[in-house]
């Protein structure tokens, strides 16, 4: 092997197989994206908490997020004529108006999760924008397949595998994850393989499967494409370059931390996250509730009056470099971070390792 082949999600061809992840709050914006999609990978912005810092925001969170995913889509564009997506969470109260703006902004493709997209078709008619759900399961995946088909007549255009090892909000119980016991991304994709190959057969398409949750090396990514995936999903390493726009102090502490750095803990909003300990995080697992003024509900899970803090605010707090207020988001892997490297960098040392794994 010489070269990697590329990812096809339907007519989209993306040359190098690798998703950026889309990391909020304000990790994953155009500058990351678009030098994502001008090495030839898919580049994504992260939708969720892109009004936070703009005098809208005060006022009017839904337009100031409308506003800022405008403005990230296009700033991408301006850089890349690369393929580029946005990441929407299911569990954002603005949901719909975040995919309605990123199919007029002409978005290639949809990434979503933290919940089930079963009506995520409904609010993209008319464009031929990607739908890429996320899932941690066959039974997750089999469950989207079957609705979109009986509701829309159509099919998902591929399917992220999430495993237990990704950054961020993770769709597993939380005290097995502390413990250890939970699938491993192996499995799981082989259990998506199984139910995107029955359906593919049944309604004769093509869902290509993409692997995410600790993916770190191209060693990792051989391993993952010879089980049959068409491509992977990186986050974390991704954060340690000279591209992505979060705070230094926010790359350092990648850079610093050491494995027993990374806990998992409760997120405010119903969901396990793994992220690497901070002054905040210290103060909240001893039991200190920091006030919180929210002006708009932006997760549906989220009681504000009951909240110990706003994840929404300690994630910004991170990208701006306050990281005694922050919570930092990162993948299992992180501590194997050594240095900031520029996006070209790192995808051709992904490449050439996978190249060579898989000779």
């Amino acid at each position: 092997m010489d070269k990697l082949d590329s990812l096809r999600i339907g007519d989209l061809e993306i040359k190098i197989p690798i998703i950026q992840g889309g990391m909020g709050v304000k990790v994953s914006t155009a500058s990351l994206a678009g030098a994502v999609a001008n090495c030839g990978g898919a580049g994504v912005i992260a939708s969720v908490g892109l009004g936070y810092g703009s005098d809208i925001n005060e006022s009017n969170y839904v337009l100031a997020s409308k506003t800022g995913l405008q403005n990230e889509i296009r700033k991408a564009k301006k850089l890349t004529d690369g393929v580029v997506g946005v990441n929407v969470m299911v569990a954002l109260t603005n949901y719909e108006d975040l995919v309605r703006t990123s199919v007029e902004e002409k978005a290639d493709f949809i990434i979503s999760g933290a919940g089930l997209p079963l009506r995520l078709p409904e609010y993209i008619k008319g464009s031929s924008i990607k739908l890429i759900p996320i899932v941690s399961s066959g039974k997750a995946a089999a469950l989207i397949i079957k609705a979109w088909k009986k509701r829309y007549n159509i099919s998902p255009d591929a399917f992220v595998v999430e495993g237990p090892l990704a950054g961020g909000h993770l769709g597993f119980n939380s005290e097995e994850l502390k413990l250890g016991k939970v699938p491993v991304l192996e499995n799981l994709v082989t259990d998506v393989l199984g139910i995107t190959k029955d359906f593919e057969k049944d309604f004769n398409i093509n869902i290509p499967v993409i692997a995410a949750g600790g993916i770190f090396t191209g060693k990792d990514i051989a391993k993952f494409l010879k089980l049959g995936v068409k491509g992977v999903q990186i986050g974390t390493r991704f954060v340690a370059t000279v591209e992505c726009s979060v705070a230094s102090k926010f790359k350092e502490l990648y850079i610093s931390s050491k494995d027993e750095d990374v806990v998992i803990i409760d997120s405010p909003v119903g969901m396990p996250g793994r992220a690497i300990k901070t002054d905040l995080i210290d103060r909240v697992m001893k039991g200190e509730k920091v006030p919180v003024r929210c002006n708009y509900r932006c997760l549906i899970t989220c009681d504000p009056l009951r909240v110990p803090y706003c994840i929404a605010k300690a994630l910004f707090n991170a990208a701006a470099g306050d990281l005694d207020n922050a919570v930092v988001f990162c993948g299992s892997n992180v501590s194997k971070i050594q240095k900031i490297v520029t996006v070209k960098e790192l995808i051709d040392t992904l490449v050439n390792e996978t190249i060579e794994a898989s000779n």
